[in-house]
């Protein structure tokens, strides 16, 4: 009982982080339409600036990661999955190429500059390689019509699609800079997050799969209530 209830809270929490970083993030978003190359993030990444293929991905990341983020929010409700089948494919395919297509390609090369060292730089390979193994074992699942681990490996890709999240929370609550080296705090901030969030996510799949019979009368009840409403 415990344990189901600390579940609940963790899920209702990430939903709200979400949720307040994606309007956060759409607030940041609107500083770099006037595309100048001192603005926010890029005042700090002066020594990369003037290459185009790196400033090309940034533009490409920062105007197109605030889809995978919404369109994220509505694939795990049982509810919203019942009632709105072919919505919810339509938003699952944007969210897939949005990853696949876009956001894998172009976070690799942000990656390979990123700040924290070596370590902050395998740190963000890692997660641009587990996004995309995660999303498409998820698209080969459901292809196969394996649902239920179609579902898991979606929200191991969400997962990592929200440790940014995770990734700032961290920095704004322990950063201080006359005590840790930036670099290195930023390197294992980048690793702490993504272990974070894969241990919710663990956490919440266990959780699934001990009790297997709850999501099941979950989507019963919608579609019954659906059937009764039409």
């Amino acid at each position: 009982m415990i344990r189901t209830v600390t579940i609940q809270v963790i899920k209702i929490l990430a939903l709200f982080s979400v949720v307040i970083f994606s309007v956060l993030m759409l607030k940041t978003i609107f500083q770099y339409t006037a595309f100048e190359k001192n603005t926010g993030f890029l005042a700090f990444k002066q020594q990369v600036i003037g290459n185009r293929y790196w400033i090309t991905c940034f533009y490409i990341h920062i105007f197109s990661i605030l889809l995978c983020f919404l369109a994220g929010l509505t694939q795990f409700s049982n509810r919203f999955l019942a009632e709105n089948k072919k919505l919810h494919r339509i938003i699952g395919k944007i969210y897939i190429y949005n990853i696949l297509i876009i956001n894998v390609p172009v976070c690799f090369i942000l990656g390979l500059f990123s700040n924290g060292g070596l370590i902050g730089i395998a740190g963000f390979l890692t997660q641009d390689v587990l996004w995309a193994y995660f999303t498409i074992i998820a698209v080969l699942s459901i292809k196969k019509g394996d649902t239920i681990k179609h579902k898991n490996y979606m929200m191991l890709s969400y997962a990592v699609t929200t440790t940014a999240i995770t990734f700032r929370i961290i920095k704004n609550l322990f950063y201080n800079e006359g005590r840790y080296h930036y670099d290195l705090f930023y390197g294992i901030n980048v690793w702490l997050a993504l272990g974070i969030n894969l241990l919710i996510a663990y956490l919440v799949l266990k959780r699934n799969m001990k009790h297997p019979s709850l999501a099941l009368k979950k989507n019963m009840r919608q579609e019954n209530k659906q059937c009764n409403i039409q």
